[in-house]
């Protein structure tokens, strides 16, 4: 995005006429979201009349177009969207190679009962999201399976179906080829390498945290026999991870996202094609009939697309609020009467994406409403590194957006939930089992602790964030 301080567009009304598009979008999010009606694909349309809307408060209509474009055109916005087609692609493929059924072998393997069982079942949901990035995906390929099982294992109901949705939570905040990761790495201008290395310990300790609740207390509940579960058992399914690694490795290793997920994608269908699970022409052929799927790959860049275009769309509307000073206003007033000190920053900077990602019921969109324009001039403006301010923005955007019904996942979450439990006419909690989600909460907790004591806190000039640094900040603070 452009430098916050130049004011490129005049609008009628002046500040109030450069909150309309936002307006519109907001409204359009939040009554979709409520009515249990939002998603990437519904969302364009909000982002669409925003962009019209705001066209008739301008004074200059091609200056306004020209903004829309700058911001369509953003460097960051083409990495964003070109790594989720890689990204889901390789979702797909590991979900083609049988990732699921050896997740479950590995879980079922164990012998674990009970509360045990809940803490395996945290693991898979864990695993399974970090492989695919997807953390709808993970409780809607997951819940099927390991619900039923844990819940002939003697596992608490509600605390069996939240370790579902704890682990999916853990995933999209940590998996490098997940839709948030990718956001708000990219956003705040974050190598890979770094986010992930740096964010993995504000993550394990939250699951760590999480996964001792789900022990102590998962289980209860009587322990029966599944041989329905058992029969869609798979060890070979298991080796799937080893694509996992590969990408984890090669974006540590400094290699771009998109490099590293390309080689991910090379490595995960080499694999399932050698076990057995897939075979080329699931991968890709030419359809029997014109307008049916050419395989794993065409589906994987579908799912995708929705995000894509309304990705495109949002950071068109964020040019525009940005170049019309709206933006500028709101952080010139921030800094003038609540941000003063460096952790008052952090705590802005967790406080701004949580309220954004409350009414919205996808986050990454929410990431990229707030991540360019309010989270990293904030960060900068302190010289927070960019890995923590993306580190900030993407745990706090999976804690609330866990939580709450409206929300896409949740809602999916449930879903698989009823229908499970109903296929196997066993009983399901209620759906406000998710306000109690384990890992979200330990999340908040984490990354609170983290920003009030300067835990995991890293400086643009030294990533350590010595005292030096902090001295530095403030003495820039008091300057100002």
């Amino acid at each position: 995005m452009e430098d916050l301080t130049k004011k490129k567009l005049d609008l009628y009304g002046g500040v109030w006429g450069g909150l309309v598009p936002l307006m519109v979008l907001i409204v359009g999010l939040v009554w979709l979201s409520v009515a249990e009606r939002g998603g990437t694909k519904p969302f364009w349309a909000c982002a669409w009349m925003a962009l019209v809307a705001g066209l008739f408060f301008a004074k200059n209509k091609h200056e306004y177009c020209q903004a829309a474009m700058r911001g369509i055109g953003d460097s960051t916005g083409i990495v964003i969207i070109t790594a989720w087609l890689f990204a889901g692609v390789f979702g797909k493929l590991m979900v083609g190679g049988g990732l699921v059924k050896g997740l479950l072998w590995l879980g079922m393997t164990t012998g674990a009962q009970g509360g045990l069982f809940t803490l395996v079942v945290f693991i898979a949901a864990m695993l399974f999201a970090l492989g695919t990035g997807t953390s709808t995906g993970t409780c809607i390929a997951l819940t099927p399976v390991l619900y039923p099982a844990g819940y002939f294992l003697g596992a608490d109901p509600a605390l069996l179906a939240t370790a579902i949705l704890s682990g999916a939570a853990f995933g999209d905040n940590l998996a490098p080829i997940s839709d948030t990761t990718i956001v708000s790495a990219y956003t705040q201008g974050a190598t890979m390498s770094d986010v992930v290395r740096s964010r993995f310990p504000l993550a394990i300790a939250a699951a760590t945290i999480a996964g001792t609740i789900f022990l102590v207390f998962g289980g209860g509940g009587t322990v029966q026999s599944l041989p329905q579960v058992q029969a869609q058992m798979n060890p070979t399914g298991a080796f799937m991870l080893i694509a996992l690694l590969v990408v984890v490795v090669s974006a540590l290793k400094g290699r771009h996202i998109i490099e590293s997920l390309i080689y991910g994608n090379i490595t995960a269908a080499i694999i399932g094609v050698s076990i057995g699970n897939m075979t080329l022409a699931d991968i890709f052929h030419v359809p029997a009939e014109r307008g049916l799927s050419t395989g794993i790959i065409q589906n994987g860049i579908n799912s995708v697309v929705g995000a894509a275009f309304f990705a495109i769309l949002i950071l068109a509307v964020t040019q525009i609020l940005v170049e019309s000073g709206i933006m500028e206003n709101i952080l010139v007033f921030a800094e003038k009467f609540m941000i003063g000190t460096v952790r008052q920053a952090e705590l802005s900077i967790i406080g701004v994406t949580i309220l954004a990602s409350i009414p919205i019921s996808a986050n990454a969109p929410a990431e990229l409403l707030v991540g360019p324009s309010l989270v990293k001039p904030i960060g900068k403006r302190f010289k927070l590194a960019p890995a923590r301010r993306a580190n900030l923005m993407d745990c706090a955007v999976c804690t609330v957006f866990f939580i709450l019904p409206w929300h896409i996942v949740v809602a999916g979450w449930y879903a698989a939930v009823i229908s499970s439990s109903e296929a196997f006419g066993i009983s399901a909690p209620p759906i406000t089992a998710a306000l109690c989600n384990p890992y979200s909460w330990a999340l908040f907790a984490v990354l609170m602790f983290s920003a009030i004591t300067g835990w995991n806190r890293a400086y643009e000039e030294n990533e350590e964030g010595d005292d030096t640094d902090m001295d530095n900040v403030q003495s820039v603070s008091e300057a100002a």
